[in-house]
């Protein structure tokens, strides 16, 4: 939410950036691609809105030693793209990158994707960052050495802020190799059943990169990525479908990107009138989480799930009651969980119970933002907005 009165600024550089946030008194809201606008905490009226649009670009990018430093404004798959000449990309593969998603955007968000399973989020890929805080200072953490670790808390604090703490102006990230082949297998199977096929495709010898399920209702199908040589993720991937036996099959290429576009889709689905909740519990509790909120919904839709690291997206009725009974629900199996879609107007709560680290979250919001110039309500209620504001 913007205020009546609000200017949007463009910097176009760090010094920019730096003198906009010096020169701009009161609140300011980070604007990227806008692709994840609605998600967490509805934002308080801002006097600024300060837009990364104009902070983009590669500034190093280091091929031998397979890292790149980027503006955060930068489009992710214009980065992919351009990586992608040196046979290189960050290995990560967030839905929203389709939509236009900035690389400061995903980062602020803590989005991921199916590799997630295999090499983790930006969080695990970052290895060092600018980043500049309320009150102007420019503060740099980390740098191009993958094992240098000085200064990696701060940069991390900043995954999943949601536009709070700082603004991100560059980040260093490490890379990785394009596969020169992709094998996808996939088998129709019941939400039920799809815990125990992840668990078969886990104990093979295939190391698959991702495996994720997505259906409606109780029917849908899991997909399984493996990546490597032309040869070797082939013959892999056939080694895979005769373990998994049944209905298993080798998707040609054509059928793979099909399939997992389907499922980006299923991701990226913002259905009309329904609120979308993205949560992560232990993968053993996941298929029992899902299973309570179909009782508690009366039928979930839209659901995309990773039965290997305990990742699922859901859709739920647009209603405060039921958005915050499931989020208890994830709570009680040792999850957490964030709101990524609102209907217009919709007042849902953002996340679940505060944690008994919400404390330690509002005292480092104190000290790096006392006045909450940034970012304020994206992460109420664990952060609350300053006595007499309202969102």
């Amino acid at each position: 939410m913007t205020a009546v009165n609000a200017t949007t600024v463009t910097p176009g550089s760090l010094d920019e950036l730096r003198d906009a946030v010096l020169d701009r008194p009161g609140t300011i809201r980070i604007a990227g691609a806008g692709t994840a606008a609605d998600w967490a905490g509805t934002p308080a009226p801002a006097d600024t809105v300060l837009s990364t649009g104009g902070l983009t670009g590669i500034v190093t990018h280091n091929p031998g030693d397979m890292t790149v430093e980027v503006r955060a404004g930068t489009p992710f798959a214009q980065l992919q793209s351009e990586l992608g000449e040196h046979h290189q990309r960050v290995a990560v593969d967030p839905a929203r990158a389709a939509e236009g998603a900035t690389l400061g955007g995903l980062f602020a968000t803590a989005d991921s994707g199916p590799r997630a399973l295999q090499y983790g989020s930006l969080r695990d890929l970052v290895i060092g960052a600018t980043i500049v805080l309320a009150d102007g200072t420019v503060a740099r953490s980390g740098g191009h050495v993958i094992k240098n670790v000085a200064g990696y808390d701060l940069t991390k604090l900043l995954h999943g802020a949601h536009g709070t703490l700082g603004v991100l102006a560059h980040v260093v990230l490490r890379l990785h190799p394009t596969p020169q082949a992709t094998a996808t297998v996939a088998v129709p199977c019941g939400r039920a059943d799809m815990a125990d096929l992840a668990r078969r495709v886990a104990d093979s010898p295939v190391e698959a990169g991702a495996v994720q399920w997505h259906g409606s209702g109780q029917g849908g199908r899991l997909i399984s990525l493996i990546e490597g040589s032309d040869d070797g993720s082939e013959a892999r991937a056939r080694r895979l479908v005769e373990t998994l036996g049944g209905q298993a099959a080798l998707l040609s290429p054509d059928e793979a990107t099909e399939a997992w576009d389907e499922h980006a889709a299923a991701v990226r689905a913002r259905p009309d009138g329904r609120a979308v909740l993205r949560f992560g519990v232990v993968p053993g509790r996941l298929t029992e989480v899902l299973d309570g909120l179909d009782r508690d919904t009366g039928g979930l839709d839209h659901v995309t799930a990773a039965p290997r690291t305990g990742v699922a997206t859901v859709a739920l009725p647009a209603d405060a009651d039921v958005v915050a009974a499931a989020h208890r629900r994830v709570a009680e199996a040792g999850g957490t969980s964030t709101l990524r879609q609102r209907p217009p107007g919709a007042e849902l709560p953002a996340f679940g119970p505060a944690p008994a680290s919400a404390a330690l979250l509002r005292s480092v919001v104190t000290a790096l933002d006392p006045d909450h110039r940034f970012g304020r309500g994206r992460l109420a209620p664990w952060v609350p907005l300053p006595e007499g504001v309202r969102a």
